[in-house]
């Protein structure tokens, strides 16, 4: 859900889009913070929130860290 989104930020398209590593955080809702596989040895992380039901409104990318490789840590940002 949140690949056109990003696509639409970075101005480009991703042939491979797979999700390899996540953590979650609970706020008023939940944070996803997700490693991306996006081709070749590059990866990016994604935050990604998701609303509490009753409010129901789609998936948010929030924010994202580019440039990363496979073993960089997935961390909270």
């Amino acid at each position: 859900q949140v690949k056109p989104q990003l696509e639409e930020k970075e101005g480009k398209t991703f042939d491979v889009f797979t999700a390899v590593e996540f953590k979650t955080q609970v706020v008023a809702g939940t944070n996803y913070f997700i490693k991306v596989h996006v081709g070749n040895d590059n990866f990016m992380h994604l935050r990604v929130f998701k609303s509490l039901p009753h409010e129901n409104k789609p998936l948010s990318l929030h924010s994202y860290q580019s440039s990363k490789a496979k073993h960089d840590e997935l961390s909270y940002f």
